[in-house]
């Protein structure tokens, strides 16, 4: 009678374990996740859905776009000075105005999260037009302009068909593509079950 007891108690405490490790885990998977959407937001989804949808763009592209360029600070200036959060340089937002139809432009509306968000995925679309729909010319165009990327798909050291980059000879924009594609992994992973 006494093993029997002891058997239960174990058996008790196995159980108990069991369902402290369920909980645990179910607890890790839940910051995991709050922790990974708070490292990939979904800020200024009003804008970003409705340029996304106008422009044809892949949303998550934009938020991707957006977290590599500023960190989703809408205030932010480059060194450079390009501005806002996509950082948009003051002649290619004057440009873009005139071409999306944005009357009375002025190069502060830049830091205007609406604005910048409608003239980033203006340019962005008309990179993908203008580089056949390839997503890693016109992330490299958007990095270093489109004259070098043109220029570098007609050297046969940078490009083997014209049409695709073999290397992208700027370091910076090299990486700048390759973060823009995992950001865009992550955010398809997070939100894309969730539509």
């Amino acid at each position: 009678m006494i093993s029997l007891r002891k058997k239960k108690k174990g058996g008790f405490k196995i159980l108990g374990v069991f369902i402290a490790l369920i909980i645990v885990a179910a607890v890790g998977i839940f910051a995991s996740r709050f922790f990974l959407e708070y490292l990939y937001p979904l800020e200024y989804a009003e804008y970003v859905e409705k340029y996304s949808r106008e422009y044809k763009l892949d949303n998550y592209m934009v938020y991707a776009v957006i977290k590599a360029e500023s960190g989703f600070d809408s205030q932010a200036v480059s060194p450079r000075g390009a501005k806002g959060l996509m950082q948009i340089m003051d002649s290619t937002g004057e440009w873009a105005a005139e071409k999306a139809g944005i009357d009375g432009f002025d190069k502060s509306m830049l830091l205007e999260p609406e604005t910048n968000i409608k003239i980033g995925c203006w340019y962005l679309a008309n990179l993908l037009k203008q580089f056949d729909n390839d997503t890693v010319l016109a992330l490299a165009a958007y990095n270093a302009g489109s004259g070098n990327v043109t220029k570098w798909l007609k050297d046969p050291e940078k490009s083997h068909d014209g049409k695709s980059l073999s290397n992208i000879p700027f370091p910076e924009t090299e990486n700048y593509v390759a973060r823009i594609q995992k950001y865009y992994k992550m955010y398809k992973k997070l939100y894309d079950g969730n539509k």
